[in-house]
């Protein structure tokens, strides 16, 4: 059944969000892509507070200035958590953080701080995580498609590890990024994941032979393999195979020249505690599967490409109803349409692809256990395909003007959000503890 926020303190809230400093200075240098300004500064939490918290008292404090736009809370303390997680679980294995899956810059700085590098995949995340004044060795464009006017950038730049799965794409890089070093992406075999990507990308196994040899003719040097097993895996040992594929390259790239030193793990990390692969296991399997076929003392670096693992979980995302109307089904059975002020066109779009529709919580106290109804909800826009799932999902009747809280919304969000029909892109609010915040004003 639908959870329910607890009730909302009566605190007044007139000087800002109670417990939280707003106001803790001034943006101190540039941080976004080329010519964008660093935006305004996070939420400070005071000792006691945390960001989920603050969800509901920014909610109360909307209320009063009678503004119910929908909003985000980001928790950057809980990205801090997420990444020390990461490394515990794979000591061995280099993160260099999924910048699609949510590219806002205070992310990107407590990442760049934290020493993370950087999967990008186009010139515009390129110039965003080089503005940071990330070092191009941090960086890898793991894009096995690209056009040949951000090949270029990335020469100009100093960015030199390029992923690849087509003679295509060695063509390109050899004509304008000679001094690429060149990681080859592998299709895999029997993957489940709720985003597959073999489809698109990756080079069959048996192909890598020719693309590798096709490679050295052309003067360029392959440095390592890649794979991805596909957004939310949701099978651990897919990856058990896929570093096996992995070392079978590894042993064609030499046997034609290449001095092969670089894995590349990809992502499909789950974002959640609840998912039904653990993020243990695959991990358990990861290390079994690197210590058998990539042993330490064999001089090769293991990176990976985590992104819903990151920040999944580390973001809160609070929306209000803003019209409703029911429905009288055959038997007396009632049904409920909810209207809501951000929808497919904003943050939501990628609901519509998870295999398992959200179920929100509300923020309203009840005298007793409501009862649940069957209802559809849909975002504010004027499409009809604007909805936030295909089921319908299990909620109390609920009024105009109540609000919705939907947990674990940091992964591909706000990052693919428009304004479709003229509706803002939504409010995000980030908030960090004094311990990151002081960590953040020491880093380089």
């Amino acid at each position: 059944m639908a959870a329910r926020m607890p009730e909302l303190c009566q605190e007044n809230t007139s000087t800002g969000v109670s417990g939280m400093n707003t106001h803790p200075g001034n943006p101190k240098e540039q941080l976004g892509a080329v010519g964008s300004l660093l935006p305004s500064e996070p939420i400070i939490l005071e000792q006691e507070g945390s960001a989920w918290q603050l969800v509901p008292r920014k909610i109360q404090e909307l209320t009063i200035k009678g503004c119910q736009d929908p909003f985000m809370v980001l928790d950057l303390d809980a990205l801090v958590g997420r990444h020390q997680t990461f490394l515990q679980a794979l000591p061995q294995v280099q993160p260099f953080y999924a910048v699609k899956c949510n590219s806002r810059p205070w992310v990107l700085r407590v990442l760049a701080a934290l020493g993370t590098g950087f999967d990008c995949a186009s010139q515009g995340e390129l110039e965003q995580v080089l503005g940071l004044g990330v070092a191009p060795s941090r960086i890898i464009f793991a894009n096995p498609c690209k056009a040949v006017s951000h090949i270029r950038y990335a020469a100009r730049s100093g960015v030199q590890l390029l992923t690849f799965d087509s003679e295509e794409e060695l063509a390109k890089v050899a004509q304008h990024h000679p001094g690429a070093r060149l990681v080859l992406r592998i299709q895999i075999q029997k993957s489940q994941s709720s985003f597959p990507l073999n489809d698109k990308f990756g080079a069959p196994l048996e192909a890598c032979g020719h693309l590798l040899q096709a490679a050295r003719d052309l003067g360029l040097a392959v440095v390592g393999a890649s794979f991805h097993v596909g957004s939310d895996c949701q099978t651990p040992q897919s990856y058990q195979q896929a570093i096996a594929d992995c070392h079978c390259v590894f042993e064609m790239g030499r046997r034609a020249g290449h001095h092969m030193s670089l894995l590349d793990l990809g992502g499909g990390f789950p974002g959640t505690e609840g998912s039904k692969a653990r993020f243990e296991e695959m991990a358990r399997v990861i290390n079994a599967a690197r210590a058998q076929y990539f042993p330490e003392g064999t001089g090769v670096e293991v990176i990976a490409e985590p992104g819903r693992f990151y920040m999944e979980s580390v973001c809160t995302t609070a929306v209000n109803i803003i019209a409703k109307k029911a429905a009288l089904e055959s038997g007396g059975h009632r049904k409920l349409k909810y209207y809501l002020n951000e929808g497919y066109y904003g943050a939501f779009r990628i609901f519509l692809r998870e295999p398992v529709s959200r179920i929100p919580i509300a923020v309203k106290e009840f005298p007793s256990e409501p009862s649940l109804l069957p209802c559809t909800l849909y975002g504010p826009t004027c499409d009809a395909f604007d909805r936030l799932s295909l089921k319908e999902v299990q909620l109390p009747e609920l009024d105009v003007g109540d609000w919705l809280i939907f947990p674990d919304t940091g992964a591909y969000t706000s990052s693919m959000s428009s304004t479709f029909n003229g509706f803002p892109i939504i409010t995000v609010y980030e908030a960090m503890g004094p311990h990151l915040r002081s960590l953040l004003e020491t880093a380089p």
